[in-house]
């Protein structure tokens, strides 16, 4: 039986074999790369604001406790996901995230439109203990977040480096971290004392309660938005 050509021309020259294999695996990933630098925002959809100093504090702490390898932030254009979890995901939606979260699996919910669908003091006590507040879940309690304080110092650091990869944060708002993470976590810190709870602005589990209440808050407005929601 006569050799194939295959194994003739290239099975047999590791090295041509190899540099095709390279070509063919740079074309596929400039096409996906290019879009990423030279797609612009659409005509009909509005960059979201930056996180805010105290939802900094909350992202860094959520990627600290790998939350992401439970709970992906990408709800797909799927029924049985809209139907769960609200609205499809847009790309403008993850505009000031570096890194994403969008996680690969869903030991929990996805929480990509958590914001607004549980009061601050929900998270406290999902927090303090899971089954406290969904009955059955295997997430282990995070009770050090009760007790554990953010730096406003480390804050700012966050903050500097987001602004160096573009997140437009200005002057003001890079001089203002400790004010305004004060300001921010003392009305969540009053919404959970309505339902007897004590807290302080500059706990860890208020900026996670900040950066949580904040996911799925940032939708584009326009047809495609009013496509995706059908």
């Amino acid at each position: 039986m006569a050799e194939h050509w295959h194994r003739r021309v290239l099975e047999h020259r590791s090295a041509l074999f190899a540099g095709l294999t390279t070509v063919c695996i740079s074309i596929g990933g400039l096409a996906e790369i290019i879009p990423m630098f030279t797609v612009g925002v659409g005509h009909d959809e509005v960059l979201p604001e930056p996180y805010t100093a105290l939802e900094v504090a909350g992202r860094d702490i959520y990627v600290r406790e790998g939350c992401y390898t439970c709970h992906s932030q990408m709800v797909r254009p799927f029924r049985d996901e809209t139907l769960r979890y609200g609205e499809w995901s847009h790309a403008v939606e993850y505009s000031w995230d570096r890194p994403f979260q969008l996680g690969s699996r869903r030991i929990g919910p996805d929480l990509h439109r958590v914001g607004g669908k549980y009061p601050d003091a929900w998270h406290y006590e999902h927090m303090k203990d899971p089954r406290s507040t969904s009955p059955g879940s295997v997430m282990p309690a995070y009770a050090w977040l009760l007790e554990w304080k953010v730096d406003p110092d480390d804050v700012h650091a966050s903050m500097v480096a987001l602004s160096r990869v573009g997140t437009p944060y200005t002057d003001e708002d890079l001089g203002n971290v400790a004010g305004s993470m004060q300001t921010q976590g003392q009305g969540i810190v009053d919404r959970m004392k309505v339902a007897g709870i004590e807290a302080s602005w500059d706990d860890e589990i208020v900026a996670m309660t900040a950066y949580l209440q904040r996911l799925g808050t940032d939708r584009p407005k326009g047809p495609m938005a009013k496509g995706g929601a059908e």
